[in-house]
Protein backbone atom coordinates (compact mmCIF):
# COMPACT_ATOMS: atom_id res chain seq x y z
CA UNK A 1 0.00 0.00 0.00
CA UNK A 2 1.23 3.48 -0.86
CA UNK A 3 2.31 5.91 1.82
CA UNK A 4 0.77 8.87 -0.02
CA UNK A 5 -2.55 9.20 -1.83
CA UNK A 6 -1.95 10.46 -5.37
CA UNK A 7 -4.56 12.69 -7.02
CA UNK A 8 -4.33 13.87 -10.62
CA UNK A 9 -6.20 17.04 -11.54
CA UNK A 10 -8.55 16.75 -14.55
CA UNK A 11 -6.39 19.15 -16.59
CA UNK A 12 -3.23 17.13 -15.83
CA UNK A 13 -5.06 13.94 -16.81
CA UNK A 14 -5.96 15.49 -20.17
CA UNK A 15 -2.33 16.54 -20.64
CA UNK A 16 -1.14 12.98 -19.94
CA UNK A 17 -3.64 11.55 -22.45
CA UNK A 18 -2.33 13.92 -25.15
CA UNK A 19 1.31 12.82 -24.74
CA UNK A 20 3.13 10.65 -27.30
CA UNK A 21 2.73 6.94 -26.45
CA UNK A 22 6.26 6.16 -25.22
CA UNK A 23 6.36 9.25 -22.99
CA UNK A 24 2.81 8.69 -21.73
CA UNK A 25 3.75 5.28 -20.31
CA UNK A 26 6.85 6.63 -18.56
CA UNK A 27 4.87 9.55 -17.09
CA UNK A 28 2.09 7.23 -15.86
CA UNK A 29 4.63 4.98 -14.14
CA UNK A 30 6.33 8.00 -12.58
CA UNK A 31 3.01 9.37 -11.29
CA UNK A 32 2.10 5.97 -9.83
CA UNK A 33 5.49 5.86 -8.10
CA UNK A 34 4.89 9.19 -6.35
CA UNK A 35 2.62 7.39 -3.86
CA UNK A 36 5.57 5.39 -2.55
CA UNK A 37 8.28 8.02 -2.98
CA UNK A 38 7.25 11.65 -3.54
CA UNK A 39 10.93 12.62 -3.98
CA UNK A 40 12.19 10.20 -6.67
CA UNK A 41 15.48 10.71 -8.53
CA UNK A 42 15.01 13.54 -11.03
CA UNK A 43 12.62 15.48 -8.80
CA UNK A 44 13.38 18.96 -7.55
CA UNK A 45 11.50 21.27 -5.16
CA UNK A 46 10.52 24.61 -6.69
CA UNK A 47 11.23 27.90 -4.95
CA UNK A 48 7.81 29.45 -4.36
CA UNK A 49 8.83 32.04 -1.80
CA UNK A 50 7.09 34.76 -3.85
CA UNK A 51 3.87 32.79 -4.27
CA UNK A 52 1.45 32.55 -1.35
CA UNK A 53 -1.73 30.63 -2.10
CA UNK A 54 -2.99 29.38 1.26
CA UNK A 55 -0.44 29.95 4.03
CA UNK A 56 -2.35 27.76 6.50
CA UNK A 57 -1.70 24.68 4.31
CA UNK A 58 1.96 23.80 3.99
CA UNK A 59 2.59 22.31 0.56
CA UNK A 60 5.85 21.57 -1.17
CA UNK A 61 5.70 21.99 -4.94
CA UNK A 62 8.11 19.87 -6.95
CA UNK A 63 8.82 19.01 -10.53
CA UNK A 64 9.86 15.63 -11.87
CA UNK A 65 11.92 15.64 -15.05
CA UNK A 66 11.26 12.92 -17.63
CA UNK A 67 13.11 13.65 -20.87
CA UNK A 68 11.85 17.07 -22.05
CA UNK A 69 8.70 16.79 -19.95
CA UNK A 70 8.01 18.07 -16.43
CA UNK A 71 5.47 16.64 -14.02
CA UNK A 72 4.49 19.41 -11.64
CA UNK A 73 3.07 18.20 -8.32
CA UNK A 74 2.37 19.36 -4.76
CA UNK A 75 3.03 17.34 -1.61
CA UNK A 76 0.96 17.92 1.52
CA UNK A 77 2.81 16.12 4.32
CA UNK A 78 0.16 16.53 7.03
CA UNK A 79 -2.46 14.82 4.82
CA UNK A 80 0.02 12.46 3.10
CA UNK A 81 -1.22 13.47 -0.36
CA UNK A 82 0.42 14.19 -3.70
CA UNK A 83 -1.54 16.35 -6.16
CA UNK A 84 -0.34 16.14 -9.77
CA UNK A 85 -0.99 19.62 -11.15
CA UNK A 86 0.36 19.57 -14.71
CA UNK A 87 2.51 17.78 -17.27
CA UNK A 88 4.31 20.25 -19.51
CA UNK A 89 7.07 20.30 -22.08
CA UNK A 90 10.18 22.28 -21.21
CA UNK A 91 11.13 24.47 -22.99
CA UNK A 92 8.97 26.57 -23.44
CA UNK A 93 7.22 25.97 -20.09
CA UNK A 94 8.57 28.37 -17.43
CA UNK A 95 6.46 27.57 -14.31
CA UNK A 96 4.72 30.96 -14.58
CA UNK A 97 1.26 29.49 -13.87
CA UNK A 98 2.11 27.63 -10.65
CA UNK A 99 -0.08 29.88 -8.48
CA UNK A 100 -3.09 29.27 -10.75
CA UNK A 101 -2.46 25.53 -10.74
CA UNK A 102 -2.28 25.49 -6.95
CA UNK A 103 -5.52 27.46 -6.69
CA UNK A 104 -7.23 24.98 -8.98
CA UNK A 105 -6.13 21.97 -6.92
CA UNK A 106 -7.63 23.21 -3.63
Amino acid sequence: MSQYAVYVTPSALREVKDLPGHVRQRIKLAIDGLGDNPHPPGSKPLDLSRIVVHPEVEREVCRLRIEKWRVLYAITECEKTVDVLAVRKRPPYDYGDVAQLLEGSE
